[in-house]
């Protein structure tokens, strides 16, 4: 390539009647992948704080529909509760370790528009959106095996959006997706900007993220465009992919392995995907003030696809009502600085 760091490539492809940047990314000798790059740094904004879930346990990850303005937030299934096709009240210890979770579909907001049960899922780390014409995929982990106290799901499912809908792992509604086999822990995120899915995996003992074009995952070609090792951390809480950069969420509640109140522990942290270098590590101070503070889930967000170079890096802490009362509530933050394209070079 020239000396110019910037280079604006298009997909021939539009989405909802706007371009969106191509990945520019192939194997071989080829040119490696481009974009901007979140600043870690600067000062978070607030999208919402204290918003009500279908359940009061801890929110666990979230993801957007960048068309039609809603987020969508998976949490552990409460216990105590009794859906249709169960005998009797199910205890939250049972609901973990079978990997039963509860979604919810926010407003920006924070109002609670809608909510689905999903039973033998998984634990429910990170979740996905897609949305095609005037539908709305989920991406999750599904196919939950226990371990320990909790469910983890064992491939990728994709399925729509219906309000009050419970589905298990064997129901007709979900398309699966086993990219990769003999690995477990699987989650996933989508990149709405540039048409990728990102799918975080467990294999020999060891965690590695793995970067597929979402068409072609979605025509079952399992080829990777990027996998890279998971860098050490503390504990994980979340993913999200924007271009040729992965960001990864971890820290504790506040009292729980060195968080203390008013900074905490939650640090983002950023790998290049060409080469799986880590580019940055900042401490998160936002939402200081709020009850319990654990941090879970990251995702993108578009405000407007026509424009998807302006984007937002989102970021999920559960609170708690009061001292009193432990019910969880949902607060999400973002960043929206781009540092400027780089060219990047595998090594």
């Amino acid at each position: 390539m020239g000396g110019r760091l910037f280079v604006a490539v298009l997909l021939t492809m539009t989405v909802f009647g706007s371009a969106v940047p191509s990945p520019g990314w192939a194997k071989g000798g080829r040119e490696a992948l481009k974009s901007k790059h979140f600043d870690l740094s600067g000062d978070a904004k607030t999208l919402f704080r204290e918003a009500q879930l279908r359940n009061n346990t801890v929110m666990q990850s979230f993801a957007f529909d960048n068309v039609n303005g809603h987020v969508y937030v998976v949490q552990l299934m409460a216990g105590g509760q009794q859906l249709a096709d169960e005998p009797a009240p199910v205890s939250g210890a049972d609901r973990a370790r079978n990997g039963d979770l509860a979604l919810s579909k926010l407003d920006l907001e924070g109002n609670l528009l809608g909510h689905m049960f999903l039973k033998g899922f998984g634990h429910g780390v990170q979740i996905g959106v897609e949305t095609e014409g005037d539908k709305t995929y989920l991406w999750t982990e599904t196919d939950s095996v226990a371990e320990g106290k909790d469910g983890w799901g064992t491939q990728l499912a994709r399925f729509t959006f219906e309000n009050g809908a419970v589905l298990t792992n064997e129901s007709p509604e979900l398309e699966k997706f086993r990219l990769k086999e003999n690995v477990d822990r699987t989650t996933v995120a989508i990149d709405p900007a540039y048409g990728l899915l990102t799918m975080r995996y467990r294999e020999n003992g060891s965690f590695r993220f793995g970067v597929y074009r979402l068409e072609d995952v979605k025509q079952r070609r399992f080829e990777p465009i990027a996998d890279v090792a998971q860098p050490s951390l503390g504990t994980f809480q979340g993913f999200a992919s924007y271009g040729a950069y992965l960001y990864l969420l971890e820290g504790n509640a506040y009292g729980n392995n060195g968080s203390e109140a008013p900074l905490g522990n939650t640090y983002i942290t950023s790998v290049d995907l060409n080469t799986g270098n880590l580019v940055d590590r900042q401490l998160i101070t936002a939402g200081r003030d709020v009850l319990f503070r654990e941090p879970e889930g990251l995702a993108v967000r578009i405000p407007d696809m026509r424009h998807p170079h302006k984007a937002e890096l989102h970021f999920g802490f559960a609170s708690t009502v009061s001292a009193e009362n432990t019910s969880k509530l949902a607060n999400m933050f973002y960043l929206d600085r781009l540092m400027p394209v780089q060219a990047l070079k595998r090594k």
